[in-house]
């Protein structure tokens, strides 16, 4: 296969500071690097952060907040993981519900973003 793993992808999005702080609340980490640039860290993966039309050359033809569907998983149970969203006060607007991920079967919860992006996190089954 030629293609092996994703490294990073990118979210446009209206607000970075408000997006940083979201996602700090589910445990991804902030790094600055290169040009004043953002990037949420989480495993060996990262998602970088364009601030809406300032986004940074090259980019997606049509780069557009609250576009994205992404899906992550964590190693905390179904439980534990409704128990910390509710703590942060983050709405679930489904699940837990079973879904089928790159590797077999999930137990879903969806949320979504600041920027109305619809986060999946998952247990693998």
């Amino acid at each position: 296969m030629l293609i092996h793993h994703l490294d990073h992808l990118v979210l446009t999005v209206t607000d970075i500071r408000r997006s940083c702080a979201f996602y700090e609340q589910l445990g991804m980490t902030i790094t600055r690097f290169g040009n004043d640039r953002t990037a949420l860290n989480f495993g060996e993966q990262k998602i970088n952060l364009h601030q809406a039309g300032e986004e940074v050359e090259p980019k997606a033809t049509f780069p557009t907040p609250g576009s994205a569907d992404l899906c992550f998983i964590t190693k905390l149970s179904i439980p534990e993981l409704i128990a910390h969203l509710r703590r942060q006060e983050i709405d679930i607007i489904e699940g837990p519900v079973e879904r089928t991920g790159a590797r077999g079967p999930l137990l879903s919860i969806y949320i979504r973003d600041p920027d109305l992006n619809l986060i999946e996190i998952a247990n693998e089954r």
